[in-house]
């Protein structure tokens, strides 16, 4: 009989991301743990929970990594929760708490749940696991809805980047609204780059370097050769961290041409003035903002008297490598 042990970590909202992107930790186990980062109080936005789940009983080493990776827990001497837990499907029990989610046209659901036959409705089938952004956050669920807006208003786009994909919802989201579009989706973890492929499997988004396809590349921030040559981007999609927001900004703005619309989202409100400071100073100027709680999804065009003057450079940014981890 498989064993499955869990081990539960409370931490704050930039510490589940780093987590979940940080592999470090691995090393200390036999096989690879899957992580499952969840919000856990809708009313306190910075307190979120890191489960993860391994097959063989978690060491020293990995419970002690852990700490290492959450400062927050580490600061009042938090003792994880490791538990051995009873012969079921744990995936499946792990979603149980994922409910479907309706954001403008889409339907998100998980794989324990039936899709949705009500029409004008587009399902996407995204499971929890190690990738981040299964649309149940704030972050994701406004850009789901900014997207559809954008749809709704009539823009059109050819030529999209999904910067930091996580688990591909919001790059199957774009394919589907905009199903002639070459759309490319990187994202610095390379497991988020697998679970993108195989979520592209489970609902039958179509990968490649064609129109009405995506293509998934590693990349950290905007390095990657592939983001270079398809440039410039008429949108751009990045529901990261205000960190990397802000870091990112000279990339994303040297792959911008007049006109393209930028969408932000993964900063909290009290952050938005740093953000769009950033990218305010690059060009772009804020033309719509969704607030759910204390999560704003941004929509900002660069300014035509900006122009394309050059390919992006492809030297790689301290800040976002200090800020997502490894490459």
């Amino acid at each position: 009989m498989n064993q499955t042990w869990k081990v539960s970590i409370p931490c704050t909202r930039a510490e589940a991301r780093m987590l979940s992107e940080d592999q470090m930790f691995i090393a200390s186990s036999d096989s690879t743990p899957t992580i499952v980062a969840s919000e856990t109080d809708p009313k306190h936005p910075d307190e979120w929970m890191i489960d993860v789940y391994c097959q063989s009983e978690p060491d020293a080493a990995l419970i002690g990594n852990l700490l290492q990776l959450s400062p927050s827990a580490a600061a009042i001497a938090f003792r994880p929760v490791v538990e051995l837990l009873a012969d079921e499907d744990w995936v499946t029990l792990s979603q149980q708490g994922l409910e479907p989610l309706r954001a403008g046209r889409f339907h998100v659901h998980t794989s324990s749940d039936e899709p949705t036959d009500e029409p004008g409705l587009t399902n996407i089938c995204i499971d929890a696991g190690q990738a981040f952004g299964t649309g149940h956050h704030e972050t994701t669920k406004g850009c789901l809805q900014s997207l559809d807006r954008l749809r709704r208003s009539g823009h059109r786009f050819r030529n999209i980047a999904d910067v930091g994909t996580g688990t591909g919802l919001l790059a199957f989201a774009a394919h589907h609204l905009w199903p002639h579009a070459k759309i490319i989706a990187s994202d610095i973890d390379p497991v988020a780059v697998t679970v993108t492929h195989d979520n592209s499997e489970l609902n039958a988004i179509p990968l490649g370097n064609g129109r009405n396809r995506i293509r998934l590349v590693q990349s950290n921030g905007l390095d990657h050769p592939a983001l270079n040559q398809r440039a410039p981007f008429d949108l751009i999609i990045a529901n990261i961290l205000s960190g990397p927001l802000v870091a990112l900004a000279p990339q994303i703005a040297a792959a911008s041409g007049a006109g393209t619309v930028l969408l932000l989202a993964g900063l909290l409100s009290r952050q938005k003035a740093e953000v769009m400071h950033a990218y305010v100073r690059e060009g772009f100027r804020l033309k719509h903002m969704q607030l759910d709680n204390e999560w704003p999804s941004l929509t900002l065009v660069k300014s035509k008297k900006y122009g394309w003057p050059r390919k992006p450079h492809r030297r790689k940014s301290p800040l976002a490598s200090d800020y997502f981890g490894e490459c």
